[in-house]
């Protein structure tokens, strides 16, 4: 699914026009990513929490010569689904809201 698939399916929904559900879509995918940068977790309920961890620097190996190497340390993002949606997604069930 893309984001224009997602656009149509809030279009046909809400029956407001495209450019409307492409404008709110765009907006909530801003707040969502500027948060993130800023280091805050989003919590969506029933759907899951997205999240900004740090990982530390280590140790490894490049795979192509076998020489150690220092990993730096990163921000990575993680996505926790709720209980909610990993039981809609095991039993297949779409009509759950």
């Amino acid at each position: 699914m893309t984001k224009v698939d997602l656009v149509d399916l809030i279009y046909e929904r809400t029956g407001s026009s495209k450019k409307e559900a492409a404008e709110v879509f765009e907006a909530i995918l801003a707040i969502i990513r500027e948060s993130l940068c800023r280091g805050e977790k989003v919590k969506i309920s029933g759907f899951g929490t997205f999240a900004v961890n740090r990982k530390r620097a280590r140790r490894g190996r490049n795979p192509q010569t076998g020489d150690p190497i220092i990993i730096d340390d990163r921000r990575v993002l993680s996505f926790k689904p709720s209980q909610v949606l990993k039981e809609m997604v095991a039993s297949g069930d779409k009509t759950r809201s």
